[in-house]
């Protein structure tokens, strides 16, 4: 017989010679190398399971169990097809086949939605252990929890598809921008001929229409400079801010309106919140698109109700309206470019303010339930607090 190459394999072989304190000293050094183990896959990041032919889990690492929510006293008793219901098919293994049916290495994208939603990346693979059958009809699965990472590709898609809006708008203005100028030129040239002409009776009326075409060019190349203002990336203009201050300015700004859709407004002040470090008119264009959105999501009557509190991680505003809601199906894409559930709608108000609430270190999340209303909620981090991470960020 050939002999082993692996010592621990050749003491092993042994073992009825072994006398009892060669035996205690052996049993010493399998516990050390045991710990030893035990400590390395714990400190890796990744979950590592392994299965039995059974879907009984045999090992978990401690990633592993706070991915799929297992205690320590569930391995060798818990089924993971409980854990993760549907994991048996998608990987193709049956329970109870065992190594009568071999799994091939497998890797694939799973949602796990306890403890917490995670998105996994998940790698199976069957155990080939020499002169071990019984392990050898095991697998071990390898989880990474790519939640972020997937958030951090999304946030990048959007970024870029928000960069290519901007430049689209940028290039319909220049080329809607060269025609107005054009169209005012020749307005000019026309009322100064017509001061030059005697039209009678008819020449104060023609005077007047040339006055409103030149005054509605005005506004229609306003309207474009605004736009491209609203959507245009730029950094903001950071300084110690209240945010009470815009909201006051937008309320009072639109006050007439809200009053003559006898809509009711209620700000409610849990704590007064401290000083952000905020954008004064950046953050005056965030209140001013909610409260346009609320007002067109309510019919006549309606309450919109804002609510600030501050605690030892930020501020949070939060506007709840009566309106129409929004249906689930379209709630994923509020703040994609160009999509509105207004008639009319442009559909960037709501990419903008989620552009500028990201350039403030803050968050933006939204509830609505059809026919129930919609609740809007943004969320600032404190003044203290991002110039911490920020010193702590430069060390």
């Amino acid at each position: 017989m050939a002999r082993r190459g692996n010592p621990l394999e050749r003491i092993l072989g042994r073992l009825d010679d072994l006398d009892p304190g060669n035996l205690a000293i052996l049993v010493q050094r399998l516990a050390r190398e045991r710990a030893l183990l035990e400590t390395v896959c714990n400190t890796i990041k990744e979950g590592i399971l392994v299965v039995d032919r059974e879907g009984v889990v045999q090992y978990a690492n401690a990633a592993a169990r706070a991915l799929v929510g297992l205690r320590a006293k569930d391995v060798g008793q818990a089924q993971l097809w409980k854990a993760i219901p549907g994991l048996a098919q998608s990987l193709a293994w049956r329970p109870g086949e065992g190594a009568a049916r071999p799994l091939p290495a497998t890797s694939r994208e799973i949602e796990i939605t306890y403890p917490e939603r995670r998105l996994v990346r998940l790698h199976a693979v069957p155990l080939e252990v020499p002169h071990d059958r019984r392990l050898g009809e095991h697998i071990a699965l390898i989880l990474s929890d790519i939640t972020e990472e997937q958030r951090s590709t999304q946030e990048l898609i959007e970024s870029e598809r928000f960069d290519s809006v901007v430049m689209l708008a940028a290039g319909v203005a220049h080329e809607l921008g060269n025609p107005l100028n054009s169209i005012n030129i020749h307005l000019q040239l026309i009322r100064r001929q017509l001061e030059k002409l005697n039209l009678g009776a008819a020449g104060p009326k023609i005077k007047s229409s040339a006055d409103a075409c030149a005054t509605e060019v005005r506004r229609l190349d306003g309207i474009i400079r605004h736009f491209l203002e609203a959507i245009r990336p730029q950094p903001p203009d950071l300084s110690e801010l209240d945010l009470l201050a815009p909201l006051a300015e937008v309320l009072e700004l639109q006050q007439q309106e809200l009053e003559n859709l006898g809509i009711r407004v209620e700000v409610d002040v849990i704590n007064p919140p401290p000083p952000v470090l905020g954008d004064h008119n950046q953050i005056k264009q965030v209140y001013f698109n909610l409260v346009k959105n609320a007002m067109e999501a309510m019919e006549r009557g309606g309450r919109l109700r804002v609510e600030v509190r501050a605690d030892d991680q930020g501020v949070t505003l939060t506007f709840a309206d009566t309106g129409v809601g929004i249906s689930p199906e379209d709630l994923p894409r509020v703040f994609q470019p160009y999509f509105s559930t207004k008639r009319g709608g442009h559909g960037l108000g709501m990419m903008i303010v989620q552009r500028i609430l990201r350039a403030h270190g803050g968050h933006i999340s939204l509830e609505s339930r059809r026919g129930r209303g919609t609740t809007v909620t943004l969320q600032f981090p404190l003044k203290d607090r991002r110039v911490r991470l920020l010193e702590g960020g430069k060390e």
